[in-house]
This record gives structure tokens, sequence and C-alpha cells, in this order.
């Protein structure tokens, strides 16, 4: 593939090399190997559930490790919210909704959702009355000053800012809730709550102008001090984007066109961060002050887990770094490795040598380690846990995307629909190793776990390349466990109507 000097100049400016490029170009062109599922993860086969006479106790171990300042909270938040006001788009280009029990739906609900104050205030201040228009049914109207630039501008922000949760004080965002529900785990001895958002580039001046208003008010009102961070997702992790004949597409100006890499190239964000226990949750799974208290029952038990299988984790690999190890203690490290931590060792392990098989549970236990919440399958989209065919003959637990199998296999296909459980984002991540150095996270990535997508750019037909997801591929090598966590921590806002459902609504 040759690129004229044009080319290469607007390659280096946006972060990546030719060599880059064209290795992307290759895997359009090869294509991507899907996912080899053996089977669905389930309750004692490869997802945990707690016995209510632990929780005290990895309870106290998380608050040990809170105190300590070893916690942080990263919320991607670079989503924007155009796709949840989709239909609403529809409804502005033809003039109404499909049918008029829409609309009506509409006019029934509108002064149920939180942002309905600041919708009066900007159209009163445009010399209108939203009573008026209500009565009158100007549904384009409204729903104009709701998503257009014309009023609230919903359509064009980040769900960051979006208006979520009405108070008797005022309404919250998104953002608000997050810092809120960090106050509840995420607080050190020093009552200090860190959090590290990532946004997009675009956003990041209305974010950080939207955190500058409200972080002084939950200061106040909880007594602790937030030390909040940012980060934006680089022009150097997009991709280039190529026709269905795999040859570089290009806009009308002839220049090659680049898209985002997908929330894979958060890993680079991860990474950077100076974290130890790291936990993870998306920007649109919140909920009001009255329901928070089972999340963070929750996310304190995940990451009290982790704490817990780290101290045996750890006092292994001492014990492996010191070479103080007979055949009865690695009888006791393999049972660990397959009963706690669910790693599934090949059948020649039994005839390596003392040393070997030393050197095998060192490389298996000195890994990042994740502890990821598993809610009971209730129809909603998303990747899933199941146990994974690796090129060695062994198994290992994965998060997988349906877009990950071969969907031309009816095998394939029956072992995802008899799923049983899905994957809310809900993750503690241990990002240290037994010294306390990072993980270089790039390190533990699937590097062939890539995903091709077909999209439209001005009406013609591309393909994208999006990078090992974050918590798919990008985590693929991480020693995982799997623990159920009930649905109540999982209530994400994909389409504005999920605003109306009953947890987001103000609690009695």
């Amino acid at each position: 593939m040759l690129f004229t000097d044009a080319d290469i100049r607007q390659i280096e400016s946006e972060g990546l090399t030719v060599e880059r490029v064209r290795e992307q170009i290759e895997i359009f062109r090869r294509g991507v190997s899907p996912v080899r599922l053996n089977r669905p993860c389930t309750i004692s086969d490869g997802i945990e559930t707690l016995k209510k006479r632990d929780i005290d106790s990895i309870v106290e171990l998380y608050d040990e490790a809170a105190g300590g300042g070893r916690v942080l909270k990263f919320v991607p938040a670079s989503g924007a919210a155009s796709r949840m006001f989709r239909d609403w788009h529809k409804c502005i280009e033809h003039g109404g909704f499909e049918s008029a029990d829409e609309g009506e739906k509409f006019f029934g609900d509108l002064k149920i959702y939180a942002f309905f104050g600041d919708l009066k205030d900007i159209i009163s201040r445009d010399g209108q009355d939203i009573e008026d228009l209500i009565e009158s049914r100007r549904l384009v109207e409204l729903i104009s000053y709701i998503i257009t630039s014309r009023g609230l501008n919903y359509g064009s922000l980040p769900k960051a800012l979006l208006k979520f949760h009405r108070y008797p004080e005022g309404s919250r965002t998104s953002l608000q809730e997050h810092i809120v529900e960090a106050v509840h785990y995420a607080r050190d001895i020093n009552n200090v709550c860190r959090i590290h958002f990532t946004v997009s580039e675009e956003h990041l001046n209305m974010v950080i102008l939207h955190v500058s208003e409200v972080k002084g008010v939950y200061e106040d009102k909880y007594g602790v001090t937030f030390d909040l961070a940012f980060s934006t997702q680089r022009s150097s992790t997009n991709t280039i984007a190529v026709s269905s004949d795999n040859v570089p597409f290009r806009d009308p100006q002839g220049q090659l066109v680049f898209r985002p890499g997908g929330h894979g190239a958060l890993l680079e964000n991860l990474d950077g961060i100076d974290g130890d226990i790291i936990l993870v949750k998306n920007i649109d799974n919140v909920v009001p002050d009255g329901l928070k208290h089972i999340t963070v029952i929750y996310k304190k038990l995940l990451a009290g887990l982790l704490v817990q299988l780290q101290k045996e984790i750890f006092r292994y690999l001492d014990l492996l770094a010191s070479g103080m190890v007979d055949e009865d203690t690695v009888l006791d490290m393999s049972t660990f490795c397959e009963k706690r931590l669910y790693m599934v060792f090949p059948p020649e392990f039994a005839g390596f040598s003392l040393r070997d098989k030393c050197h095998f549970i060192y490389r298996k236990l000195n890994r990042p380690i994740r502890v990821c919440g598993m809610v009971r399958n209730e129809g909603e989209p998303g990747g899933g846990p199941f146990w994974v065919d690796e090129e060695d003959g062994t198994q290992s637990l994965q998060i997988v995307e349906e877009s990950q199998i071969d969907s031309d296999s009816e095998q394939q296909r029956k072992i995802w629909a008899s799923s049983t459980h899905f994957n809310p984002v809900d993750l503690a991540c241990g990002v240290r190793d037994f010294r306390s150095r990072k993980f270089n996270l790039q390190d533990f990535v699937d590097r062939d776990a890539h995903c091709i997508s077909k999209k439209s750019e001005r009406g013609s037909d591309i393909k994208a390349l999006e990078f090992p997801g974050l918590w798919n591929g990008s985590m693929a090598d991480w020693i995982t466990v799997f623990v159920e966590v009930p649905i109540e921590t999982f209530n994400p806002v994909k389409n504005v109507q999920d605003l109306l459902r009953p947890q987001h609504l103000p609690q009695s």
C-alpha cells in the first residue's frame, strides 16, 4: 500500500505511523478469528456466589484497603448521548412520531424527567411558556428544545452532563451521581476520594467546568476532598477506515478517514493511571441515593474479594521468588489456581519437573487480576461470561461479545444463547504485582481480538476496526474471577425512556 506525502503527514498528525496503519489494513484483509466458546459460565462452574457468612470479613478487607488509599474509581464517560435520543431525532426529521400514542406518551412523561426544570427555564428565556407548548401539542418544537442547540442541546452532549435524577434540592447529572457514589466506598482514611473520568476531547472543557461548579457542594456536604482527574482518548488510538474491498477510504477532499478505535482504546487511559485497586463502572449506570446502598455493598464485596485473593497470590509469588518451594507447596498452589482462580492447567503439567512447575505457576499468578460482577441474564444487550477454548487445549474465563463468535456456527450460537449471566461492566481491577510495581497492561492483551464492523460514511459503506474491547480482548490474559451480583446493581440508561424506569425516579 503506497501513501502519498500528504497521506503520511496526515497519518503522523494522528499520532500514528505508516507501519501501524499498514498493520491495521492487513487485519482487514485477513479478517479476525472468532472466539471459540466452550460453554457458558454458570453458578459453581466459573461464577462464584458470595456466602453471607463471608460478607463481613470481605468488607473489612476492602475498608482497610480503601482506608489506606489503594482505591480509585475509573469511569469511562466519553460516550455521547446522541444514541439515547435516536427516536426523538427521527421525530424532528419526520415531523412527529410514527403513532399518535407515542406523542401522547411523550407529553404525559415530559414533566417526570429530571431535566424538565431546565427545559422550562430555557423555553421561558426564549419568551415562551412550556405549558402553552404542551397544551397546544407542539411536539417537534418541544423536542428540538431538548436535543438541539436551540435549547438544552442534549443530543450533542456527553451522557456525563445529562440530568438523570431529581431531588428536592435540584436534579443531578450522571457525573454528579458517580461523584456522590464514590463518597460511600472510595474515600481513604484522610477522606480523600479519587476518581478518574475518561471524556472526549470536544467535551473536556464542559466537563471540567461542570465539575468545578458542583465539586465543592459535595465536599462540604460529605466532608471529603475529591481528587478528580480526566483523560481523553488519544487520536493515536484511532484506526483507518477502509472500503468493502479493504482499500483505505477517503473523504471528498481525498483525505484518509480515521475513526475512534472503540472502548478498547481506553486501555491506554487505564494503563496511564497511577492506581492500585481500580473500580470500573460505566457513566450511565447510576441510581438515586435511595438505591445506592446495594451498589455500595457489592462494590466493596467485589474489591474485597480481590484483596483477599491478592493476599494469597502475593504470598505464593513471594515463596516462588524465594525458591523455597517443594512438591507439597506446588500442589497447594495448583489447587488454589484451579479452585479459586478457575485456571485450567494443561494435562502435561503433572509430568513437569519441580522447577518447570514453579516457573509455570509463577507466570500464571504474576498477572493483573480482575473480579467481575455478573448479573442474571434478563434479556439486556451486552456480553457475557464464558469458558473459552485456548490454543494450548485449555480453557480460560472471558467476557465475550456476540460479535466475537462465529455466527455461522450453529453450535457456537447455541452456546451463546444458553448463557445464564451477562456483563454489566462492574469490575474491580488489581494492577500492581506482589512487589507493588505497576503492570504494563499492554502485555496482557489478546492482539487478535479486534472487531471489524460495517459502518456508513457519507452514504458509502465502509469497514471500521475496533481494538480488543477494554473488558474483552484487552483484559484477555488477566486473572479473571466472576461473581454473581444482584440485578439491582445494573441500571443503565441506553435510551432516554430508561430514565422513566422506577429505579431512576425519585425514591419515596
